[in-house]
């Protein structure tokens, strides 16, 4: 399709949906407790609230990636908004802990085909410069919805209640899904096989390892990695295969996968520790542990605001390892301060690099990891950057 020169609505679509999803998966931070008073749910049973949402979403982002491919992106990404804001719904009003977890793994399956598709729409409607400034602004994303839900979360649940977190996402899912219809044009479609068997084994697989992790269940993982090592040989063997292993043949997309999911594996643990000691330690209320998180998200944005401009001066790579860098000095003076210490030299400070290295890293991490793909395989590989990072 013919690339556009201006972003217009289209980028606003594509930007506020992942913002959406992410959002939506931080707000359970700083909901948690009050979710477990309301609904009468023990640690055991409220670990569900995120488990099952982590399960689905995790298991079907490679099918949902590889769907955009095969039937068009504006269907699936139409269907994914509308099976979010739905779940969504149900959840705000949902008066039982089995009510709760089921269409929170509901919605884990609409965030998984908003993701990685929201992902491949900003490949097919930019390019060059357009599509460099696209992708700092998708990256930054990341980051600042991932803080901005610990925030909206905490005010919500202390000012009116933990289901307007997940309430005020029904109206943002249809005015994007009324958007999408208007504005977002049908991409073109690749005509091949679909690959059953691969996308069966990749769900399994997936649903295997993230339950394994969560339930501590080491035969389950390694289970789980004995048919990983099964799907990457018959995908091997397939022209058509749910995940083109020439995704792999490039060092810099390989690269960057590993790096991504480091760095997640850090932000998550990150993200769900420090609120746990805002609250306990320093007796912040919901709404003072999401403020807690201010200095990170305000850095965060306005490194973002200025990563287009020193991309261009430095290139992708350097400024990736900048980020790194500077990420890992801030997490690596929260973890020798101690916590005693107060919010301000333990948290507050650190969170400025915290936040500037995040602002640097993810951005330059999601445009390695899609790069040099081919329109036809767009999805598959903003599949498998979300797979990483979830």
């Amino acid at each position: 399709m013919k690339k556009e020169t201006k972003f217009g609505v289209v980028l606003f679509v594509i930007l506020f949906s992942y913002f959406l999803i992410l959002m939506d998966n931080s707000i359970i931070f700083t909901s948690t407790v009050k979710i477990a008073s309301d609904l009468k749910m023990n640690p055991v049973t409220l670990s569900w609230v995120s488990n099952a949402y982590t399960i689905t979403f995790g298991s079907c982002l490679l099918l949902a990636g590889r769907l955009g491919d095969l039937i068009g992106r504006k269907m699936i990404f139409v269907i994914g908004l509308f099976i979010f804001g739905f779940a969504s719904m149900m959840i705000g009003v949902a008066d039982s802990p089995m009510m709760m977890i089921s269409f929170r793994a509901v919605q884990g399956i609409g965030s998984a085909i908003i993701a990685p598709t929201s992902l491949a729409l900003l490949m097919d409607y930019y390019d060059g410069q357009m599509r460099t400034r696209a992708i700092a602004y998708y990256g930054a994303t990341a980051g600042i919805g991932s803080s901005v839900g610990l925030l909206l979360g905490g005010w919500l649940t202390s000012t009116i209640s933990w289901r307007a977190g997940f309430l005020v996402n029904v109206p943002f899912a249809f005015f994007l899904l009324i958007l999408t219809l208007w504005k977002v044009k049908n991409t073109g479609t690749t005509k091949q096989k679909i690959d059953y068997m691969g996308a069966v084994l990749s769900v399994i697989m997936a649903a295997l390892f993230v339950y394994g992790i969560t339930s501590n269940n080491l035969l389950l993982i390694l289970i789980s990695l004995l048919i990983a090592a099964y799907f990457v040989y018959y995908e091997r063997k397939l022209a058509y295969a749910l995940i083109p292993m020439t995704l792999f043949n490039n060092k810099i997309r390989t690269g960057s996968y590993i790096v991504r999911f480091l760095f997640m594996m850090a932000m998550l643990t990150y993200w769900f520790i420090l609120p746990q000691i805002m609250q306990t330690m320093y007796h912040f209320t919901p709404l003072q542990s999401g403020m807690g998180f201010l200095p990170l998200t305000i850095i965060n944005f306005i490194a973002a605001l200025y990563l287009p401009r020193i991309t261009n001066k430095f290139g992708n790579n350097k400024v990736m390892l900048l980020g790194q860098g500077i990420l890992l000095l801030g997490m690596v003076i929260s973890l020798f301060i101690d916590p005693k210490s107060g919010y301000l030299l333990t948290m507050g400070l650190p969170m400025i690099l915290t936040g500037l290295g995040q602002g640097w890293l993810l951005a330059p991490l999601t445009a390695a990891g899609i790069t040099d793909v081919s329109a036809k395989e767009a999805g598959a590989a903003s599949g498998m950057t979300n797979v990483v990072h979830q």
